[in-house]
């Protein structure tokens, strides 16, 4: 069995014994492939290192963070830009709009989502979308850009089941967390209702802490539970949430 875990920040992690006991719960569980966003220009190293430490389970993937696009924004995207000249990566992202914690710079966010999605087009890569509290000024991007180019993951779905078609719709892939354990949530009745083909497994760790470990730093392990919540939701097997989720990352990122 193979899980793949699309969306973690498991770099975060810099003490090398600690970084490796991580990794190795989570082959311990047969999560065996890491996507890794960066989310500015100073994550970077982070990123890097833990893919050369772990080169045959970890995948880069560089773009700048909403909730990062600041005064400096411009400066950050050239940076970051000049790293995508020096190293493979299998992704932009993670990009997006962010409206949850401050409103100021959401032309910016606007126009740093749209230079990024360029950079993807340009680069025939896929795209990981990061939305909090912009639905609307997120989806109306998508559709203004919308081609045979743009794919991606809408990574940390947790809308409706409306707006999963919508997404679906365009082509994209949706990344389903640990939100879908949470019990008063309400996610776990919305992906009941999407098929298998559209959804890809994710941590975001060491953020929304799936159930059982709720409260506590969440790592990629603990893909397991999230898998084994979208297996009973879809009354189907771990091992075949785990091969179709895979196989739909795969198709993502090419590899």
């Amino acid at each position: 069995m193979v899980l793949t875990d699309t969306h973690t920040h498991q770099y975060y992690e810099t003490d090398t014994d600690k970084k490796a006991a991580l990794m190795q719960r989570c082959l311990d569980q047969g999560i065996s492939r890491l996507f890794l966003p960066n989310v500015d220009s100073a994550s970077i190293p982070l990123v890097m290192d833990m893919v050369s430490t772990f080169p045959q389970y970890c995948y880069p993937m560089l773009g700048l963070h909403p909730c990062d696009v600041k005064a400096n924004w411009q400066q950050e995207l050239q940076t970051i830009h000049a790293a995508l000249q020096q190293t493979r990566v299998y992704a932009i992202g993670e990009i997006g709009i962010d409206l949850y914690w401050d409103k100021t710079y959401l032309v910016e966010q606007q126009e740093a989502f749209k230079q990024q999605i360029s950079w993807a087009k340009a680069a025939d890569l896929p795209i990981v979308i990061h939305c909090r509290n912009a639905f609307d000024e997120v989806y109306a991007i998508l559709q203004e850009e919308h081609d045979e180019k743009l794919r991606g993951i809408f990574h940390c779905f947790s809308g409706t089941v409306e707006q999963a078609k919508l997404i679906t719709d365009l082509g994209f892939m949706l990344g389903i967390g640990g939100v879908v354990t949470y019990k008063n949530a309400g996610l776990d009745k919305v992906v009941q209702q999407i098929d298998l083909q559209h959804i890809v497994l994710e941590t975001d760790s060491p953020y929304l802490t799936p159930v059982p470990y709720r409260g506590k730093p969440n790592e990629s392990a603990y893909l397991i539970y999230v898998a084994q919540k979208v297996a009973d939701l879809h009354q189907v097997s771990l091992e075949t949430v785990a091969q179709i989720t895979t196989d739909n990352s795969v198709k993502v990122f090419g590899i």
